[in-house]
């Protein structure tokens, strides 16, 4: 009988999660990959009815208990309940997914507004940084403690069409990044860099159809774009003792990047 279980560093029995925007597409994902590996997991989404619905399917699944609530992360009030739901229902918090996140499409980057760059910075930046804050007296009581944000790659490359989310996500990396050597030895954080995955947000952000189906086939060193499950498993890995010497580190996830030479095809 086989005595090595490759897999077991990866699975989050004994953790309990909260992940922002989890009621659907990559959040949905991540809230049902580390149920299944596990965890006990609270979902938290503007959409309350949704992530309780979610939760709820996500259970029916696994057979581990999930939760909804409602919570805007961008009011502290919503904030501080999450936090104080959760820990009342599972008893301790060990592990924050801050992946809560939207940015529009703008065509005239000049054209987007002082209030649309701040308001912005609070939904993707802002709310990771509040989440955390709320989080930290009990993630400094649990074993393993660590959080892992939702970044995109538009975040390091030049969007200009998407130019206030972009800006966000990259103040939210270099943020989170300055936080892990803060909480040095006690909470490790880190950053997915999330390349192309085909949700409904597209077309929400305002991308047309025709746009859709060009992402659907990026020029990648994979040749596909992403699915939520590709991303779940990065943050899997990153969250459970798998990745216990993981901190401070923006890992891409993005199927390779944009295919570069120099020679013309």
């Amino acid at each position: 009988m086989a005595q090595f279980d490759a897999f077991e560093q990866f699975r989050m029995t004994g953790h309990v999660a909260i992940i922002t925007g989890g009621a659907q597409n990559i959040g949905e994902g991540i809230a049902r990959t580390f149920s299944g590996a596990g965890a006990k997991v609270m979902i938290a989404d503007l959409n309350g009815e949704k992530a309780i619905a979610t939760a709820k399917k996500i259970t029916e699944e696994t057979g581990n208990e999930v939760r909804g609530i409602t919570c805007n992360v961008t009011v502290d009030a919503d904030i501080e309940k999450c936090v104080a739901e959760t820990v009342k229902a599972f008893g301790s918090l060990s592990t924050l997914v801050n992946n809560v996140g939207w940015g529009r499409a703008y065509d005239d980057p000049l054209a987007i507004t002082a209030d649309e760059m701040v308001e912005s910075y609070k939904l993707n930046t802002v709310s990771a940084m509040r989440m955390t804050a709320a989080c930290r007296p009990h993630l400094l009581k649990a074993t393993n403690a660590s959080i892992t944000n939702s970044g995109s790659m538009v975040g390091v490359l030049p969007a200009f069409d998407f130019l206030a989310y972009s800006a966000a996500k990259a103040a939210v990396n270099h943020m989170m990044v300055g936080l892990a050597h803060y909480f040095a030895k006690q909470v490790r954080i880190n950053n997915v860099m999330i390349g192309t995955v085909i949700t409904p947000g597209y077309a929400e952000a305002g991308l047309d159809a025709k746009a859709v189906e060009a992402l659907k086939h990026p020029n990648n060193l994979t040749g596909r774009a992403g699915s939520p499950q590709d991303i779940a498993n990065a943050f899997l890995w990153l969250a459970s003792p798998a990745g216990s010497w993981m901190s401070g580190q923006t890992l891409h996830v993005s199927g390779g990047g944009a295919r570069v030479r120099l020679k013309p095809e």
